[in-house]
């Protein structure tokens, strides 16, 4: 438990952050001041072109929706981070006050979602109700309402709306959400925290707000004033978006009316919306969804799509492309009159033209009828009064509910026979194809290699070639060989990354090294990144394949060197998130150009026949480390501080689901010479007992630590 200063500060600090994210839009998105801008924003806007396209094409008759409905459900909820469901268990249901105003009742709850999970919540009643009577789940925004350093959660900013609806004579629970509800939680991990590990684990917070309004459902079947077969569901903003999951995933809720809480890729990718959201409003998208699969999981049951025309975080012409693909699923189910489309004027605010066509939706399809509504929705009770906890529980885990809520695979034991391995390896790669690298092309293009130059200088031939890694994806490999040029027994093949990586695997020191010797030829490159150039290094370089018979080769990633991205450590933030909305990560697509570097080197007829070292350092290293699972002819990897767990490593989805780095090398063991340099620990007892246990070389696998990192 956090105490409470801690809190206080806490709430502050992510009071500022709200502030922050809702006045950033597209406008921020498109910045080109770097070289790569412009292809980063072709890639971006191809990928999303290829996903949207893809949404629903297949489904052509009712029936195909039929088929493979319950698939698609099943799979948005994996991508929420509820496969396998959580136990429902006791909810510990307690009423801790209750308030009367002349116009309805409200009860201050808290329930157990979760064994320490809580969620608190105001149960708004009508005055003297006397039988089970239609109910709306209303889910809450961003809305924080703070005093004196407490927090009385979001659903104070909200209350309005269960008055109202009580008013009208249904019951209404406001939920707060895991962030600026009473106890805080966390939906920043991405946006702000650097918990890049999130996408690892498999981890968002839209799983947690999911999941409670499951539990909010199951809590209200036990009150007898609920007719629990007349849910409706609703709610703006980050509640707009719970209100699409809950009716996505759960038939209970019969009518849904989503205000502000949904658009499509298009808009959070390309235009850059994303930059004004935090993690709740995303899956971990597995399998590579644009939004109009979500809300298509709503049909036929009543849906009403809530929005105004100026909305900067939930832009109108993207509610308008998602209204229509959905249209095509109502009419395929006769009920095209169960779908409607609100547009009401303004920015992203919370106004009466948007909350009356939502009472009226609710009025028609769970009551029957369609009065005309006369009373304004107004606040009618202090915070004090709508407070559930007078002390927080000490037991509660919502602030640091990411850390348990989706469970890392177990860590194996080593193999006991050879028969064993092969199933769990091939088990494992299966996976991290499915479920982690998905995102990958389906098809690869062409290389399309093509000469930059090649020159002959100081008895070395020093080359570069640009290849396609995949669409609006052209990377730069470059190539030094000594000898007489001719095919060397041996090319070390070195991933560039950007500074902070070991420095002889840092693009700007390669490029100081080259540039001393070649200084024309990476002319482009050094008008992008200026600096001294380095003649000891170049001069050892020589030396070496003077005296050796080998190639060296340099690949810098997407991201790193002539094409780099803006360099805002904002901007590189947001730029990593839509790759986490594309069903990619930045360093899983790395591992593909890593791949591809491979093999665009075995393309040159004189490197086919070369035995291959591939190297990096750091995160890099962990990429070149996955291209090995995946790329054949790799005869050696030399890696660099290589992170011990994607905790703290590179981000790919879910893979920590899958495993993690020790049984990733394991499995690079068995089929390449694994040299990990400059180790941090002696972490390394999984593959280290696998190369025993199954007999392999004891070459194959070497740990040389470092004292100097050992003591960071």
């Amino acid at each position: 438990m956090k105490t409470a200063s801690f809190q206080k500060a806490q709430l502050l600090l992510l009071t500022l952050i709200l502030v922050v994210v809702t006045a950033t839009t597209a406008r921020a998105a498109q910045s080109t001041n770097a070289p790569g801008d412009a292809q980063l924003a072709a890639y971006f806007k191809a990928e999303t072109a290829r996903i949207a396209d893809r949404c629903l094409a297949s489904v052509k008759t009712l029936d195909d929706w039929q088929r493979r409905r319950a698939d698609y459900r099943a799979r948005l909820f994996e991508m929420l981070s509820l496969a396998p469901l959580p136990v429902r268990g006791d909810l510990r249901a307690a009423v801790t006050g209750r308030a009367e105003h002349e116009s309805c009742v409200v009860e201050n709850v808290h329930f157990q979602s979760l064994p320490g999970l809580y969620v608190t919540a105001n149960l708004y009643l009508p005055k003297n109700v006397t039988g089970p009577a239609p109910t709306v789940l209303y889910l809450t925004g961003h809305g924080a309402v703070i005093s004196n350093g407490v927090s009385y959660g979001n659903k104070v900013t909200y209350q309005h709306h269960g008055a109202w609806f009580a008013r009208h004579g249904y019951v209404c629970l406001i939920v707060d959400s895991l962030q600026l509800g009473e106890i805080l939680g966390l939906h920043h991990g991405t946006y702000r925290e650097g918990l890049w590990w999130w996408n690892s684990r498999g981890y968002t917070p839209a799983g947690v707000e999911a999941w409670n309004c499951i539990r909010a459902l199951d809590y209200l079947e036990t009150r007898p004033e609920v007719d629990k077969t007349r849910f409706g569901a609703t709610g703006r903003s980050g509640g707009g978006a719970y209100s699409w999951w809950i009716a996505a995933l759960d038939d209970r809720i019969k009518a849904a009316a989503p205000v502000a809480g949904i658009t499509d890729l298009q808009n959070h990718v390309v235009d850059g919306t994303v930059e004004g959201h935090c993690d709740c409003m995303f899956t971990v998208n597995t399998w590579r969804w644009d939004y109009p699969q979500v809300a298509a999981l709503v049909a036929p049951r009543p849906l009403l799509i809530v929005n105004t025309d100026s909305d900067s975080i939930f832009p109108l012409d993207g509610v308008q492309r998602l209204h229509a693909k959905v249209r095509r699923l109502y009419e395929l189910h006769g009920a095209a009159d169960k779908l409607g489309l609100v547009i009401g004027p303004g920015p992203h605010k919370d106004t009466q033209d948007l909350q009356v066509p939502v009472l009226r939706w609710f009025n028609r399809h769970l009551r029957g009828d369609d009065p005309l509504i006369e009373a304004a929705a107004v606040k009618v009770f202090t915070p004090e009064q709508l407070k559930v906890f007078p002390e927080l529980p000490k037991d509660a885990l919502n602030t640091n509910i990411h850390e348990t809520f989706v469970a890392a695979a177990s860590a194996p034991t080593a193999p006991k026979t050879k028969e064993e391995w092969e199933r769990q390896s091939r088990q494992w790669l299966s996976a991290l194809s499915q479920k982690c690298f998905a995102g990958w092309p389906e098809t690869p293009p062409s290389l399309a290699m093509e000469s930059k130059f090649d020159t002959e200088r100081d008895s070395m031939r020093f080359q570069a070639w640009d290849f396609t890694s995949q669409e609006n994806v052209r990377l730069r490999l470059y190539a030094a060989t000594g000898r007489g040029f001719k095919s060397p027994e041996r090319i070390e093949f070195s991933i560039l990354g950007p500074p902070g990586v070991d420095g002889s695997l840092a693009y700007e020191e390669w490029l100081s090294t080259a540039a001393a010797g070649f200084p024309d030829e990476l002319g482009q490159e050094l008008a992008a990144t200026p600096m001294r150039v380095n003649g000891a290094g170049f001069d050892a370089i020589r030396r070496r394949l003077q005296s050796e018979p080998v190639a060296l080769a340099w690949l810098a990633p997407r991201g790193v060197g002539v094409d780099a991205w803006n360099a805002n450590p904002r901007k590189q933030v947001q730029v990593r998130r839509r790759f986490m909305l594309l069903g990619q990560t930045l360093d899983g697509m790395r591992v593909w150009d890593i791949r591809r570097g491979v093999q665009a080197l075995r393309a040159l007829p004189r490197f086919k026949a070369s035995k291959l070292s591939l190297a990096g350092a750091g995160d890099f290293a962990c990429d070149a480390l996955y291209a090995s699972l995946h790329e054949s002819g790799i005869d050696e990897l030399n890696l660099w501080a290589l992170p011990e767990s994607h905790r703290t490593g590179p981000d790919y989805l879910n893979v920590l689901r899958v495993l993690d780095v020790p049984q990733a090398v394991a499995m690079a063991a068995e089929r390449s010479t694994v040299r990990l340099r400059g180790a941090r620990s002696e972490g390394w007892a999984y593959p280290r007992q696998t190369v025993a246990a199954l007999g392999w070389p004891a070459e194959r696998l070497s740990v040389e630590t470092d004292s100097a990192l050992q003591s960071k």
